[in-house]
């Protein structure tokens, strides 16, 4: 059975799900400009306050036998430094290293 006007419904509807002609891609553009980035700059500002209200301390080392366990050693450096180590907040499996000042 053809009812009559089925296909100009359906490439209507198919239209309006991509957003040709409903102005859906300048909602976007809007609301990115006007939500989404201050949003990320207003939390990006509240981070920054909170770390400058307290300092980074580390935390007392305390060797758990479930936590920093090497197999093998990593493939670079003294092979004991994972990839993206910070020695400030990452600890080694002997403890945090001392500072190079």
């Amino acid at each position: 059975m053809v009812i009559p006007g089925a296909p100009i419904l359906q490439r209507a509807m198919a239209t309006a799900a991509h957003g040709h002609g409903s102005g859906g891609d300048r909602t976007w553009k809007i609301l990115t400009f006007v939500v989404a980035l201050p949003g990320v700059g207003v939390c990006m500002l509240n981070a920054w306050l909170k770390q400058q209200n307290h300092p980074h301390t580390q935390p007392e080392f305390k060797a758990y036998s479930h936590l920093r366990i090497r197999t093998k050693r990593f493939p670079w450096g003294d092979g004991d430094h994972t990839f993206f180590h910070n020695p400030h907040t990452n600890a080694l499996p002997s403890g945090y290293e001392e500072p190079h000042h």
